[in-house]
């Protein structure tokens, strides 16, 4: 080849690598706030309705308005986020009946995971159990402790083996967090970490029916707080400053 036409070449497999490298590190900025506002809804620090301009939301993760854009459609994605013409983007408000809703099918799902893992988990399922309640237990309690009240569940969703069975009980479980926010009332963590033991060893037994029976009266404990009052806000500002940090 001769020396011209490789110079060329050479020159376009840079401008290749420079465009996929631009585009690998949009992709990981999008990644990085579409986790930030994630977890920072998830633990309820952004409440139901707030306002997420993406301007302000940009400015605090450091990156442009199409980057945030791109997170927000995840978000929406997942029933997380509500985007409203000319209005931007809120965090999602579940209703009353759509609460009722969330938690009937929840209900059912969840049957379907206990019924696919009674009796069959294996040593490694039965560690990384065991490992997540033990980081409930060192819980500092708060917005870690419903994170990881959270994450247990979709962690039994991701062991049952179906990606299509995790993605909607992991979608009912954020949803369940957002009604939780609006509707729900103080609870202990230690409760639920004592059911979640309880839950791993029926399980491990095999004992299919008594799991189930767990589970249910687990999710009714849950139901139990929903409902009642929502709770206080906070600048959004500042809320994001945390999630950004990190």
């Amino acid at each position: 080849m001769p020396r011209r036409a490789r110079g060329e070449a050479a020159k376009r497999q840079r401008t290749v690598r420079a465009s996929v490298r631009g585009t690998d590190s949009k992709v990981s900025r999008a990644e990085t706030v579409y986790r930030g506002l994630r977890r920072a809804i998830i633990e309820q620090a952004l409440s139901p309705g707030t306002k997420l301009p993406e301007d302000l939301v940009g400015k605090r993760f450091g990156v442009s308005r199409t980057v945030v854009r791109a997170a927000l459609a995840r978000l929406a994605a997942e029933s997380l986020v509500e985007s409203h013409l000319n209005r931007g983007a809120t965090v999602a408000h579940p209703s009353l009946d759509e609460a009722h809703d969330v938690f009937d099918i929840r209900r059912s799902l969840e049957r379907l995971v206990i019924e696919r893992l009674a009796g069959r988990l294996s040593r490694a399922d039965l560690a990384r159990l065991k490992q997540h309640v033990a980081a409930e237990e060192q819980g500092r309690g708060g917005a870690e402790s419903i994170r990881l009240a959270g994450e247990f569940h979709m962690l039994l969703a991701e062991l049952a083996g179906s990606s299509t069975l995790s993605r909607y009980v992991g979608e009912l479980i954020s949803r369940s967090s957002l009604i939780l926010a609006i509707y729900g009332r103080p609870h202990s963590p230690d409760c639920a970490v004592t059911e979640h033991r309880e839950i791993i060893d029926a399980l491990l037994r095999g004992e299919a029916a008594a799991a189930t029976r767990l589970m249910d009266r687990h999710l009714d404990a849950i139901i139990g707080r929903a409902l009642i009052a929502p709770p206080p806000s906070r600048d959004i500002h500042d809320i994001l400053g945390d999630y950004a940090a990190e």
